[in-house]
């Protein structure tokens, strides 16, 4: 997964602090057995627009994890952080007044 493209590129430093940040969070999203829909999306757009760095849990579904957390990066526009097991995080600065800087 480190050599795949991402609407928005992080270098290692800044993957690992966003990790940091993201790991006390709870989970805001889940794609449930539909897998990655065009709700599933709205749902992932709005969390990140309120919050910057989000959880999202992906269940049993059509999409492997992995595809999935691509799906749901490149709908939304954001930086896939990390991928561990079944939670996926992702990240997308405001672009007015961000919170979160790396």
């Amino acid at each position: 997964m480190e050599g795949d493209t991402y609407p928005l590129e992080l270098t290692g430093k800044q993957r690992r602090a966003l990790r940091a940040m993201g790991h006390h969070l709870e989970p805001v999203v889940l794609v449930g057995q539909a897998g990655v829909t065009d709700a599933v999306v709205a749902a992932v757009e709005q969390a990140l627009h309120d919050h910057e760095l989000i959880k999202v849990k992906v269940n049993e579904g059509p999409d492997d994890r992995k595809d999935a957390a691509v799906k749901l990066s490149t709908a939304t526009e954001s930086a896939l952080a990390q991928v561990l097991g079944r939670t996926v995080l992702l990240y997308r600065p405001r672009k007015e007044n961000p919170k979160i800087k790396v």
